[in-house]
């Protein structure tokens, strides 16, 4: 199974330079109108702007576990992106909420290195 999530955005031009700093990469992929990273073995995002989906755009939440979070802020910040405030959880998750242009949630949240970690 394979797991595809649609970024409902207004401008597919602006969102997918905006997608490429926050993934730090062009789109993986592109079909037809839709441009696709790929974020795990069988996970996508997908980037869209197709009419169909107007009604839904800024409506989408997700959460990306990473191990580089302060890589990805350190890049985020550097193009001047904006994200919320950093939380750690008291399991020792780290997470924070970065929203796209169109106010689609893309959490991150990474883990303590901790190899006794236990997700809860």
């Amino acid at each position: 199974m394979e797991l595809f999530t649609i970024m409902c955005v207004r401008d597919r031009i602006e969102a997918i330079r905006w997608y490429e700093i926050f993934f730090g990469r062009p789109p993986d992929r592109t079909v037809g109108l839709e441009a696709l990273w790929q974020i795990g073995a069988d996970a996508w995002i997908v980037v869209d702007d197709r009419d169909m989906r107007a009604q839904r755009v800024g409506g989408a939440m997700v959460t990306l576990a990473v191990t580089d979070l302060d890589d990805t802020l350190a890049r985020l910040a550097a193009h001047d992106i904006p994200y919320g405030p950093l939380d750690t959880y008291g399991n020792g998750v780290r997470h924070v909420e970065v929203l796209d242009p169109d106010g689609n949630s893309l959490a991150l949240a990474e883990p303590p290195a901790d190899p006794n970690y236990a997700r809860k």
